[in-house]
């Protein structure tokens, strides 16, 4: 079993505000497998995917900065949050790394449990993904991915640009249709061969231009039909979409990007679904980071994602 390192998960104590003024880092416990259901997180610690891809090498500190950032967080959670460790790719071995987080995702999810996984690069995708039909066979996955491309290149062996190619021809294995919409895709930084490849294959996207900064009535009403049509949901997350002025702490920053205000409202409407079964939120590089801005805008949206899957009637 994966060991959570606990030194981590160190922040401020408000002892004189009393038991209502907890912080993270005084909640989070480590996952075992008899734990009552709950958010667990479990991080992606890899670079392999990135480096085979020609970018940016320092995803693999992801999992720890994010998780840095969110010990001192504020608590508005009733259900518990457990901390499953890394799965760590030190060996250049991506695919059983893939199959490791795999494996893990399944267990986690076979519990009853909420997997958020903490990248690492874009091929974390393909792991987690991988988790959700292992743990639910012969189920149909919709795929949401929040990100400035469509990672879909032909490469092989796979890297952090091919995980929804490698979905894709999973689906088709499986004579099951690619569900995929793919939100905030730049088109500069996208191929002719990468828009029909998604054509091909019935995927869906939705530019960074549609966002003007927050998305349309019609963009939304996309993204609900997109979910509210999903049997089961997994959403990824590539930090990467977020504006290069915000978020410089990727592989590849974006020139234009989306704003914060417009991923925190996607992802709100999505998790209001009750068929989401996995979020991975990938690719933040502490190595190119400044003050830890990086971290702390991932840090935010791991605190949302978290909070917003309580459901409802458990949200502060």
């Amino acid at each position: 079993m994966l060991q959570a390192d606990r030194s981590v998960w160190t922040g401020r104590v408000d002892a004189a505000d009393g038991p209502t003024a907890l912080r993270w880092h005084q909640q989070v416990q480590p996952w075992a497998p008899e734990a009552p259901p709950g958010l667990v997180l479990i991080g992606f610690a890899c670079d392999e995917g990135v480096r085979r891809n020609g970018g940016r090498v320092g995803a693999q500190d992801g999992p720890r900065a994010i998780r840095a950032m969110l010990a001192n967080c504020a608590w508005h959670q009733t259900d518990p949050v457990y901390d499953a460790g890394d799965v760590r790719c030190d060996d250049g071995q991506l695919e059983i790394a893939q199959e490791e987080l795999a494996q893990r995702v399944a267990t986690i999810l076979r519990g009853g449990h909420r997997p958020l996984v903490l990248g690492g690069g874009h091929e974390t995708a393909w792991g987690t993904f991988q988790g959700i039909i292992t743990a639910q066979p012969g189920g149909r996955v919709s795929v949401l991915n929040i990100d400035a491309h469509l990672d879909l290149r032909a490469d092989l062996p796979g890297h952090s640009g091919t995980p929804f190619s490698q979905i894709a021809r999973w689906c088709k294995e499986q004579e099951q249709p690619f569900r995929y919409l793919c939100v905030g895709v730049a088109q500069p930084s996208n191929t002719q061969a990468l828009y029909q490849r998604l054509a091909e294959w019935g995927g869906r996207y939705i530019p960074d231009t549609d966002f003007r900064p927050l998305p349309s009535a019609e963009t939304l009403a996309t993204i609900a039909d997109f979910v509210g049509r999903a049997e089961a949901i997994h959403l990824s997350i590539d930090l990467d979409v977020l504006s290069g002025a915000i978020m410089p702490a990727v592989s590849a920053p974006a020139a234009r990007g989306l704003a914060l205000e417009a991923v925190e409202l996607v992802v709100e409407r999505v998790m209001a679904s009750p068929n989401v079964r996995a979020v991975d939120v990938v690719e933040l590089n502490p190595r190119f980071d400044i003050d830890h801005r990086g971290s702390r805008v991932a840090a935010r949206l791991a605190w949302a994602i978290a909070h917003a899957w309580q459901g409802p009637e458990n949200r502060t």
